[in-house]
């Protein structure tokens, strides 16, 4: 039964959202390429951001998280996505490096670009 229920689960949050984005711009007569490039890094902008929001907290990553066992406060900030450990002397250090921050900004511009392109192809299959 647990297994169903991942299943459901995997298909609710992964293959329905990414169905009906290629389904909408299929109708919508978006090149393919554009919508792959889309939902790929779409995909990979959620992703990294969970992952950089989420890399602080003890409970999820005891063995990699900086704020185990420094006596340290996990502190999440969703967007921009960032992890810092708050430090008994008061100090606030990220936990997340810069180039796992340009991954998530080169796709969350990336998917802003594709979306915009979109628009400008749909616009220019009108004329």
């Amino acid at each position: 039964m647990k297994d169903l229920i991942l299943l459901f689960a995997a298909f609710v949050v992964f293959v329905m959202p990414t169905s009906l984005v290629w389904l909408l711009g299929r109708r919508a007569r978006i090149p393919n390429w554009m919508l792959i490039v889309f939902l790929l890094a779409g995909w990979l902008t959620v992703f990294v951001g969970g992952f950089l929001s989420q890399r602080a907290q003890p409970q999820l990553f005891p063995d990699t998280s900086p704020c185990y066992g420094t006596r340290s406060t996990p502190i999440l900030q969703y967007f921009p996505p960032d992890s810092f450990c708050l430090h008994a002397d008061g100090e606030l250090r990220t936990v997340n490096g810069p180039n796992a921050k340009l991954v998530f900004w080169t796709a969350a511009n990336t998917t802003l670009a594709m979306a915009i392109a979109a628009a400008f192809a749909r616009r220019r299959q009108r004329a």
